[in-house]
This record gives C-alpha cells, structure tokens and sequence, in this order.
C-alpha cells in the first residue's frame, strides 16, 4: 500500500527505526484529529493498516 499521508510515512518510518515515542506521538496526534473531525478518516485507515503490516524495529 502506498502511504498518502506524511504522517503515516513518519509512522512507518519510525516504526521500523524501532522509535516507540515517535509512533506513540503520532498515533495520538491522528487519534485527536480523527476524534475532533479534522481528518476525512483516510489518515486513520491508512495508519491502521500500517500498525499491522509493519513490524515494530524491521530494519535493526
């Protein structure tokens, strides 16, 4: 899947660095937007996706 969102790309990013602070950041930060209606919903989805299809420190 192709990641629209800078964020994602960051999630991803830091997900497979193994940097829990930075996705535990940026899950909360698209939790809010999500939860306060400032997303379509895409950046949610998009992130869930990648919550599953990554694995945590891939590139150690």
């Amino acid at each position: 899947m192709q990641y629209t969102h800078q964020t994602v790309r960051d999630y991803v990013a830091a997900k497979k660095r193994g940097d829990r602070a930075t996705t535990d950041r940026i899950v909360r930060e698209v939790q809010a937007r999500f939860a306060t209606r400032k997303t379509d919903g895409s950046e949610a989805a998009q992130l869930t996706h990648a919550s599953m299809t990554v694995r945590f420190g891939e590139d150690l």
